[in-house]
């Protein structure tokens, strides 16, 4: 489960604690024993642990390793009671492969040391002479104790050291889909961070917070769980991209996750059907972010689609694509002089009569054309914000060459 060099090497042992030394006699049986022991101890486990019969044949056999080596060890530790337990814990779980601590949780390999325990306990009275069988029951305890900080010592520590790879990982995941990288790259880099969803992706940018970026960073994937099957969160500097795949989002989830960035503006993509187009979603986040501060007045957390003016004043081409395919066309092709009443509603400061005096029609007919406009692009132009949104629309698609 671990390498040797992870394992304490400098601490005060506190397994001997005046334990009376055996006599040469117990260390002998129990040595003469050690293969009974360990051959028990195997079977004991099928019978008593059932998750430990469903292990793959590799994982069963680095357990079984663990398990012998504990029994092993022991007699060694109880021979010399006053050494150190660093070698000891070397010993016990040197052998077993890191990947252990991604397939068998602390809780099983705890239960498993129990076990363990549990068995050489009631193997003391048939080895060991009865007037040192206490001894060495206290000695079995005082060990297990040991060797169960030591387990926790070795999976905090491949824990941190897998948070710092997946940190690694999430990075690059990160700059690949802004980079635009195939949808086979991009698949490859997220199952290796173990997604088990590529579909209904967002992507949220917001400030990074004042606060430690791992207690950020926690926050925020507690929170992503309960609303997307899977989720990473990279810090750039002064932002923050949380990638969310597999999402279940309504308007009062955006508003839960947006407090936990920092002051400032914090923007959500439009939805990404499968993993190819999360780039074309990041990028429309990221070009919020950097848009938002020409509407103080937007919400937080904002939609990106909601700031395609902004976002195209800034130089943006998805946003005028937005704009030109999305409102504009839609306007052109619904004919029935759509353009035109917008376009006169809008110069006439949204007066309806003023509207219909110039285009020489009633102002009814300008109330079902305001309507029809507002099915017709989603957007609504008796709102102030809807009608920047239309009159943008407007001056983007005259701007576009006629042969485009």
């Amino acid at each position: 489960m671990a390498q040797e060099s992870d394992l304490p090497t400098k601490q005060p042992s506190r397994m001997a604690n005046h334990l009376p030394k055996p006599s040469p006699q117990t260390i002998k049986r129990l040595k003469s024993h050690l293969g009974e022991l360990s051959t028990t101890a195997l079977r004991y486990l099928e019978k008593s642990l059932p998750w430990y019969g469903s292990l793959a044949p590799e994982e069963r056999a680095a357990l079984g390793l663990v398990a012998q080596k504990g029994i092993a060890t022991f007699v060694s530790w109880y021979e010399e009671p006053d050494s150190t337990p660093a070698w000891v814990m070397s010993d016990v779980f040197g052998a077993a492969p890191t990947e252990l601590t991604r397939s068998i949780s602390l809780q099983k390999a705890l239960a498993l040391l129990r076990t363990i325990v549990e068995l050489v306990e009631s193997q003391v009275p048939d080895i060991v002479i009865e007037s040192e069988q206490a001894q060495v029951r206290e000695a079995v305890l005082r060990y297990s104790r040991e060797v169960a900080f030591a387990a926790a010592d070795v999976y905090a520590r491949a824990a941190e050291t897998r948070g710092a790879l997946d940190s690694r990982l999430e990075a690059q995941f990160i700059d690949a889909v802004l980079r635009g990288e195939s949808q086979e790259s991009l698949s490859s880099r997220v199952a290796a961070l173990g997604w088990r969803s590529q579909k209904n992706l967002r992507v949220m940018v917001g400030m990074t917070p004042k606060m430690a970026p791992s207690t950020f960073v926690n926050a925020l994937r507690r929170v992503a769980a309960r609303y997307s099957r899977d989720s990473l969160v990279s810090v750039l500097g002064e932002r923050s991209i949380m990638v969310l795949s597999g999402t279940r989002f309504d308007e009062v989830d955006f508003h839960r996750m947006a407090r936990l960035f920092g002051d400032g503006p914090v923007v959500y993509s439009p939805l990404a059907p499968n993993i190819k187009d999360v780039h074309h979603a990041a990028l429309a986040a990221m070009s919020g972010v950097s848009a938002a501060r020409a509407w103080p007045q937007a919400p937080t957390p904002v939609a990106a689609d909601d700031l395609w003016p902004e976002r195209a004043f800034n130089g943006d081409p998805l946003a005028r694509t937005a704009l030109l395919e999305r409102v504009y066309r839609p306007l052109i092709e619904a004919g029935n002089a759509l353009a035109e009443t917008l376009c006169s509603y809008l110069a006439l400061g949204f007066s309806l009569e003023g509207t219909a005096r110039e285009l020489f029609v009633h102002a009814n007919t300008v109330r079902y054309r305001l309507k029809r406009i507002s099915e017709v692009t989603d957007w609504d132009p008796l709102s102030a914000r809807d009608a920047f949104v239309l009159h943008t629309a407007l001056l983007v698609g005259r701007l576009q060459p006629e042969d485009d």
